[in-house]
C-alpha cells in the first residue's frame, strides 16, 4: 500500500472517530500533496509525486511545525505550541523511524564508500546518495556537517 493510500485511509479513519486535530492535519497533509501534484504535472510528470517525494514533503512540514513550536514557546503561547506538537505526531506517523546516531554514521561511511568520495568536492555525491535512500529518517541539516567533517 502506498503512503498516499495509507494518508487517505486514515484521513477516513479519523473522519469516522471525529478526531478533529488529526482530521485537519492530514487534511494538511494532502493539501500539500496535491499542490506538489500540479506542480509536477505542470512540469511535464503526469503521474505528480511519488512517495520518495511525499516523504519529503512530510518531513518539510515537520520541520516547518517544530521551528513554529519554538517560536510559540519563545513567544509564551503554549497553547499554540503544544497544537504544533501534536501535528508533528500526526505527520510523524507516515515516517520511517529515524536512524539512530550509530546509524547514521554507519550510513555516511556507506555513501562515502558507494560513491568514491575523497574530497571535500564530492559532498554533493555523498549527500544526493543519503537522501535517495534515507529521506524522512535523518536530519540532512545535522547529517551535512558529520559528512563534510569526514571529507574533509
Amino acid at each position: 500500500m502506498g503512503l498516499r493510500q495509507k494518508i487517505n485511509d486514515s484521513l477516513k479513519e479519523a473522519m469516522r472517530e471525529k478526531d478533529a486535530t488529526r482530521l485537519s492535519t492530514l487534511r494538511l497533509i494532502n493539501a500539500a500533496i496535491k499542490d506538489q501534484d500540479i506542480n509536477a504535472r505542470a512540469k511535464g510528470n503526469a503521474e505528480g509525486v511519488d512517495d520518495t517525494e511525499v516523504l519529503a514533503i512530510l518531513g518539510k512540514m515537520v520541520k516547518q511545525r517544530q521551528e513554529s513550536a519554538r517560536a510559540y514557546e519563545e513567544g509564551g503561547r503554549l497553547e499554540l505550541a503544544e497544537k504544533e506538537q501534536s501535528e508533528i505526531a500526526v505527520i510523524e506517523a507516515f515516517l520511517p523511524r529515524k536512524l539512530s546516531d550509530d546509524e547514521v554514521v554507519k550510513a555516511i561511511d556507506a555513501a562515502i564508500s558507494e560513491t568514491g568520495a575523497d574530497s571535500i568536492r564530492d559532498m554533493g555525491k555523498v549527500m544526493g546518495a543519503l537522501k535517495s535512500k534515507y529521506t524522512g529518517q535523518m536530519d540532512f541539516g545535522s547529517v551535512g556537517p558529520e559528512v563534510k567533517a569526514r571529507l574533509s
